[in-house]
């Protein structure tokens, strides 16, 4: 699973050493995260246990498991986050490991009406929208709630 230089596998490595204070669950495909900087209020994602560079690369029936288990988060953050849509990118980072972005949208989010990528970088990633470590927790604790009425979990932040 591991590749060198890839943020999405040094990620998941801090996962396995119970050093990444992000990490929500462990699904079957995947790893439930909060994302570092909270501009979007419940931005979350879901990355993909395979390196993989395409979707299209993964065995069948591990891309069905990965596609239900992203709808199921993704439906877990609506809830926990109480939103009105979503937003969701499947990404690669530069070394192209499958991840899910999950984007909490309501009206008014942004001073533009359009996509995330339309904010201002420097606010979307600002030291600002951190969420404090108290913040942090609250939200782990909202989305494992509403994961756990959805879908089976292998492993918790709580574990």
């Amino acid at each position: 699973m591991n590749s060198k230089n890839c943020l999405i596998c040094e990620r998941i490595e801090m996962i396995e050493n119970k050093t990444n204070p992000y990490f929500v669950a462990e699904l079957e495909t995947g790893y439930v995260v909060i994302g570092d900087h909270q501009y979007f209020e419940g931005y979350s994602l879901f990355l993909s246990k395979h390196h993989k560079t395409e979707l299209h690369f993964l065995e069948k029936e591990v891309k069905n498991n990965f596609l239900i288990e992203m709808s199921q988060v993704a439906e877990a953050i609506y809830k926990a986050f109480n939103v009105e849509k979503l937003n969701y990118e499947l990404l690669g980072n530069g070394d192209s490991h499958l991840h899910w972005h999950l984007f909490p949208r309501r009206e008014n989010d942004s001073p533009v009406k359009g996509p995330v990528w339309w904010v201002n970088r420097e606010e979307m990633f600002s030291e600002e929208v951190k969420p404090s470590s108290e913040k942090l927790e609250e939200m782990k604790t909202k989305l494992y709630e509403e994961l756990i009425k959805i879908t089976p979990i292998k492993r918790s932040f709580e574990e």
